[in-house]
């Protein structure tokens, strides 16, 4: 099965220089760079560099998935951010995991002895909270279903519905875009599919800024959480 790296990036020159060189491109089938709309020459970088690369035409998270996944090649898709919170040496073991037949594998920050040391005590009651939250409304059994680091069969995103517009409608309420994690998640569990864990640390942002939207983001992915009790089957 060939594997598709899909980086995410929004400002993250200062990250790409750092973790890029510590990506072996042999440990994948294909790289690609999905941009927000970077000034700080995120995009150069990546073009020079000889990284498929692409810049959304629409903004939030959730389209750089849109738009991406229709260029992926790969029957598994990793979902990596560059900017220090996924070490790349994770790589190699969600891959060999997935060879053990699973649906999705995650790089969780809470299992066993991984710590997340980019977390605040803010971001850590949230994670705790909607994974909990998606663990007894749904049946998962997740220590860590909020986490972009993870590895999961391209068909997923499909299979799931993550493509449509309509399983996202919280966000319109918060006036926000979120992205697809939580809801894979979600539904994955829903449909029993084969879920993994591995213990990986992750480490401190490099450079840039967060861009999380603490109030909104956390309201809808929690609405979102409640509507999938009631609606999506």
């Amino acid at each position: 099965m060939k594997t598709t790296l899909f980086i995410l990036t929004y400002n993250e020159i200062d990250g790409m220089k750092a973790i890029m060189p510590q990506i072996n491109r042999d440990w994948v089938d294909q790289i690609i760079v999905a941009d927000g709309g970077s000034t700080d020459g995120t995009v150069e970088y990546a073009r020079e560099h000889g990284y498929e690369t692409f810049v959304q035409t629409k903004k939030g998270i959730r389209y750089a998935y849109f738009e991406g996944f229709p260029l992926i090649t790969g029957d598994i898709v990793i979902t990596f951010s560059p900017d220090g919170n996924s070490p790349p040496e994770a790589i190699p073991l969600l891959i060999q995991k997935m060879k053990e037949d699973y649906d999705m594998v995650i790089a969780s920050r809470y299992l066993e002895h991984a710590v997340s040391y980019d977390d605040d005590p803010v971001t850590k009651f949230g994670n705790w909270l909607f994974t909990k939250s998606i663990n007894l409304f749904h049946g998962g059994n997740y220590t860590d279903a909020m986490v972009i680091y993870r590895a999961y069969k391209r068909s997923l995103f499909y299979e799931l519905d993550l493509d449509k517009e309509e399983s996202y409608q919280t966000e319109k309420l918060l006036f926000t875009k979120i992205s697809i994690e939580p809801l894979l998640s979600i539904r994955c569990a829903k449909r029993k599919k084969k879920v993994g864990e591995i213990p990986v640390d992750e480490p401190h942002r490099i450079g840039g800024e967060r861009k999380l939207q603490i109030i909104r983001w956390g309201g809808a992915y929690y609405l979102q959480i409640l509507k999938e009790v009631f609606f999506w089957r």
